[in-house]
C-alpha cells in the first residue's frame, strides 16, 4: 500500500471516528433527557407544578433547555393516559409556544390556544377538562408583550369576520385601564389577564378545585424579546 493510500484511509478511519463520536454524544443527551423525572409526585402540588413550570422558562431564558419528557419512552408513558402537572390559557400566536417557552415535553401541559388568550366557553370546558378529570394542579392564564388581539381592542379597529369576536370578548378588561398611565396596549394585556382569570373563576368546578387546594391560578405575561414569562398578581 502506497504512503498516500495509507494516509488516505487514516482520515476515513479518523472521519468515521468523529461521526461516531457525534452520534454517541446525541445518544447520550437523549438518554439523558429520557432519564429527567416525568410527572413526579411533589409537582402534583400547586404550588410545587408553578416552581417547575417556571424553572423550565428560566432555561429557556438562559438557553439552556433540558427537553424533557421528549423520548420514545415518554411517548409510550403516555400513550395510554395523561396527568399534565399544567394546564396554560395562552394566545394562539405562533411566537409563544407552551412547551417550548417552558422547556416541557409530552404530556406536561395541556394546551388551550385561543387569540387573545380569551375565557370562551369552549376554552373553559376545555381546562375544566384538564382540571377536574385529568387532575392538573396548575392552571396559568399567559397574555404576552404586543399581543395582536389586545392591540385590535384597545385601538377599537373593525375587523372582518369574525376576528371581531375576540376584540370583543377583551374590551370589557379595558374599562379598568382606560384612565391609567403608561403604554396602553402594555396596560391592557395584564388587565385582560386579570379579566379572563376573573371569568374563569366564575365555573363551579374550578371554584370547588381552588377552594379544595387541588388547584391554583395564576396570571403570566411572556415577554417576547427575552422569553420570560413573568408572574401577574
Amino acid at each position: 500500500m502506497e504512503r498516500r493510500d495509507f494516509l488516505k484511509l487514516g482520515m476515513t478511519g479518523a472521519f468515521g471516528m468523529m461521526l461516531t463520536a457525534s452520534d454517541l454524544l446525541w445518544q447520550v443527551k437523549q438518554a439523558k433527557a429520557a432519564e429527567i423525572p416525568s410527572n413526579s409526585p411533589e409537582s402534583l402540588n400547586p404550588d410545587a407544578a408553578l416552581k417547575k413550570l417556571m424553572q423550565g422558562n428560566q432555561r429557556f431564558v438562559n438557553h439552556q433547555p433540558q427537553y424533557p419528557d421528549q423520548s420514545a419512552l415518554r411517548l409510550q408513558e403516555v400513550a395510554q393516559a395523561q396527568h399534565p402537572f399544567a394546564t396554560i390559557l395562552s394566545c394562539a400566536d405562533s411566537r409563544v409556544p407552551g412547551e417550548i417557552i417552558f422547556d416541557q415535553g409530552i404530556g406536561d401541559i395541556f394546551d388551550v390556544r385561543i387569540a387573545g388568550n380569551i375565557a370562551t366557553p369552549e376554552a373553559i370546558g376545555s381546562i375544566e377538562y384538564a382540571v377536574v378529570l385529568l387532575g392538573s394542579p396548575l392552571l396559568m392564564v399567559m397574555g404576552h408583550e404586543r399581543c395582536g388581539a389586545v392591540t385590535a381592542a384597545v385601538q377599537n379597529e373593525s375587523l372582518l369576520g369574525d376576528i371581531s369576536t375576540f376584540v370583543k370578548a377583551i374590551k370589557p378588561a379595558l374599562k379598568k385601564v382606560k384612565s391609567q398611565p403608561g403604554d396602553a396596549v402594555e396596560n391592557a394585556v395584564v388587565a385582560n389577564v386579570q379579566y379572563q382569570i376573573e371569568r374563569l373563576k366564575r365555573s363551579p368546578l374550578l371554584t370547588e378545585q381552588v377552594r379544595s387546594g387541588k388547584l391554583k391560578i395564576v396570571g403570566g405575561r411572556y415577554d417576547l424579546d427575552t422569553g420570560k414569562v413573568n408572574i401577574i398578581t
